[in-house]
Formats: C-alpha cells, structure tokens, sequence
C-alpha cells in the first residue's frame, strides 16, 4: 500500500464546475526526483512511490479504486476578455487526507487532454516540470504560500513544442486549487436552471462564508476571495518580492522593444 486515503469534497458541486477525465497512459513512466519529506508529511510511502508501482501510479497509468479523477472549470480575462477557462492539462486525482486529518489536494499536471484543453495537447515537457518543483519548493521554504511538488515522472514520450522534448507529469500538491476564476465562474455560469453561488463554492470547500470568516482557511486563494482585504493581498506581495527582479527585467525588454 502507498498510503494513499482519498476524498472528493470538489465533486459535491453540480457538474458545470468540472468534468470526469481519466488521465492518458504514458508509454514508460519512471520517477525522476520524489519529495520524500512531502510524502511523508502526506502520509504516504516514499519507498513504493520509487517503485514501479509508484511511477504507474504517479503518472496516472494505474488509477486507484478510491480516486475520482476531474478536470476542474473556471472562469478570468485572457487576452482582455473575460471567458471560460479550466485545467486544460491538469487532472485532480482526489483530496488525500493525512494522518492529521488535513487535506491536499492531488494534481497530476501534463496528464493528457481533458475538455478545456482548447487544441492543446494535455501534455507537459520534463525541463519545465523540474523547473517547477524547484521554484515551488524554493518559495515554499521561504514561507511564500504556493502549490507543492511531490514528483516528477518523466512518461517515456515526446511532446512537440518549438522543438521535440522529453515529455513529464508533475504531481502537484495543494490545500486546494480552488481560483479567484473559480468565484467568477460560479459568479458568472452558476445560474438557473442549475445555480451554484460563490457562497455555496466556499461551504463546499468546507471554508467559512464571508460572514462567518475565522481563524485559518484550507486554501489562501479562496481566503483572499471570501476575504479579500488580507491574505490575498499578503500573498500577492510575497509573490512579488520574491519575483519582482525577473518581473523587472520583463518590462525593461518590453520598454525597450
């Protein structure tokens, strides 16, 4: 046994806030670094996550009896215009609950196409995967709240972008995924005759409604949209410290241009 002790609570709202996907086999997947601190914080075995066993699992060959795999919707401004998003090539596995009794959510990113892919292909390269559980891990030991990485699996195929690269699925570890663009489409897109509030959205992710705001919430980004005159904006400005150098150096070359 891996550990693993799933629940579903995202899959308590009505159907428009997501759709079931299973992820895409990968050819020959193998793990190339694993958070065993992480793993064991989640309650998990690090030794058979190492294992064959756990890279099927891992890159989402083998799907569990308990897991509920979902593309979750959401909804912001792209290009200036305010549309219908979604995990284009992230599929959430499910909600493993510690051996404390917190909850994370289980993402696999790079896990194949899913229904708001838009003409892309699901798929993630290995550099930028590993680049991800680098940063996200740097920013996290520096107390900057941000997604977790417990794994990354390369998958033993290529994904085409400018050039042919090393395909790979990050697994991504989160107290929740929930997004700003999640209360916009549930502002949006959650009417009659299937009506679903942003308030109703904070119950079923078990966090307080405005009114009722107290102590720590399980997912900052919701917090800061529940309540949005603290921690989003604490967070906002750690995210800024942290990269406000490489923001800069953006804008001078686009200055320059």
């Amino acid at each position: 046994m891996t550990g693993f002790r799933l629940e579903h609570s995202y899959a308590e709202l009505p159907p428009l806030f997501f759709s079931r996907q299973n992820p895409t086999p990968v050819r020959a997947p193998r793990i190339v670094v694993l958070n065993e601190p992480l793993a064991l914080r989640l309650g998990l075995d690090a030794t058979r996550l190492r294992s064959k066993e756990g890279a099927e699992l891992l890159s989402g060959n083998n799907i569990q009896r308990e897991a509920m795999p979902i593309a979750q919707a959401y909804a912001g401004h792209q290009f200036g215009h305010f549309t219908l998003l979604g995990d284009g090539r992230a599929i959430l596995i499910g909600e493993q609950v510690t051996p404390d009794g917190k909850r994370f959510d289980i993402q696999l990113k790079g896990a194949g196409r899913t229904p708001y892919s838009r003409g892309g292909d699901g798929r993630a390269a290995l550099g930028p995967m590993l680049r991800e559980y680098v940063i996200s891990e740097a920013m996290h030991a520096l107390g900057i709240p941000t997604t977790r990485s417990l794994a990354v699996v390369s998958t033993g195929e290529t994904v085409q972008r400018e050039a042919p690269l090393a395909g790979a699925i990050l697994v991504r570890v989160a107290e929740s995924h929930l997004r700003v663009g999640t209360f916009q489409y549930a502002s949006h897109f959650g009417r009659a005759p299937r009506p679903c509030s942003p308030r109703r959205v904070c119950r079923a992710a078990t966090l307080p409604t405005p009114s009722r705001a107290r102590g720590p919430l399980p997912a900052l980004l919701a917090r800061g949209h529940c309540s949005p005159s603290g921690p989003h904006s604490a967070m906002a400005g750690n995210w800024l410290c942290a990269w406000g150098h490489e923001y800069r150096q953006h804008f001078d070359q686009w200055r320059n241009h």
